[in-house]
């Protein structure tokens, strides 16, 4: 069964607002794997531990039928809104279904699926249920991609010392490993690595760091921090430690930038990595 976290509507909120979505060039580098192995038109992708569903709309546009699923409720409320109010620049066919049910527990038919994605989630699985479960619903040369990314992010500002900010974010991200869950460890770039070398299939792609930058306001940068589940852990142990090393975060962070104000816009380098595979044929 998935580790579940991430299920309560306040989180579920925080996480729909500051979480980052895969970007486009992400999305593209899926779509050209697929495309190498099997022709257009693509007809069913499912984006297993979509939560709020960001990555899940990215795939709309691109496939005849999408499916979003997630074992939280909350988050899957979410997901319908925010699906519903970005669907102005869509027609009403490009909107995903979105279905509660356990990454382990597909209510798919075997051989059925396009594209199988999960983005961001994949460490909170039963890792080999799931990849097991990934080998049942997809089609012959269908693909499965797992995306995530490291907390180490990286901050910019305009006439501000590189290393100085870094510095205090890394001192944040210091703070919070002492509450990292133990069903992740210490690194989970490993657990993919290692669902990487367990796969069977011979055709398989592996990538350890894809940056993507993103500007975002100061306070979107630590609403994002903040809604990590080593964040989410000290919070609910702890709130009055949460909440003051996020201040303290957060007054380091503007008096290196020299800003007053948390909107200050700094960019964001977050560091991905993704694995592709194709199921065979004969399979």
């Amino acid at each position: 069964m998935a580790h579940r976290l991430f299920e309560g509507k306040k989180h579920a909120a925080s996480y729909l607002k500051y979480r980052v979505s895969p970007s486009e060039l992400l999305i593209q580098q899926v779509l050209g794997f697929m495309e190498k192995r099997k022709a257009r038109p693509f007809e069913l992708a499912v984006d297993v531990g979509c939560g709020s569903g960001q990555g899940t709309r990215l795939l709309a546009q691109h496939f005849a039928s999408v499916v979003g699923t997630d074992v939280s409720p909350a988050q899957l409320d979410l997901a319908v809104q925010y699906a519903l109010e970005a669907n102005i620049t869509y027609s009403s066919c490009y909107l995903p279904i979105f279905r509660e049910c356990a990454a382990e527990e597909l209510p798919l038919a075997d051989s059925s699926v396009d594209l199988l994605t999960v983005m961001t989630a994949f460490h909170w699985f039963d890792r080999p249920r799931f990849l097991l479960e990934a080998h049942r619903v997809l089609k012959p040369r269908g693909c499965l991609a797992l995306l995530s990314y490291t907390m180490d992010m990286e901050l910019s500002y305009d006439g501000c010392c590189s290393q100085s900010i870094n510095q205090v974010c890394t001192e944040f991200y210091a703070a919070l490993k002492l509450y990292r869950d133990p069903h992740i460890g210490p690194s989970t770039i490993e657990l993919y690595r290692a669902a990487y070398e367990s796969i069977p299939y011979p055709d398989k792609e592996w990538q350890e760091c894809v940056r993507v930058r993103k500007a975002m306001p100061l306070s979107g940068y630590m609403g994002m921090v903040e809604s990590f589940s080593s964040y989410q852990i000290l919070l609910r142990n702890d709130p009055q430690k949460a909440e003051q090393l996020s201040q303290d975060i957060c007054q380091k962070l503007m008096s290196v930038m020299q800003v007053t104000s948390a909107e200050a816009e700094v960019v964001v380098a977050v560091k991905y990595y993704y694995l592709l595979a194709c199921k065979p044929e004969e399979a």
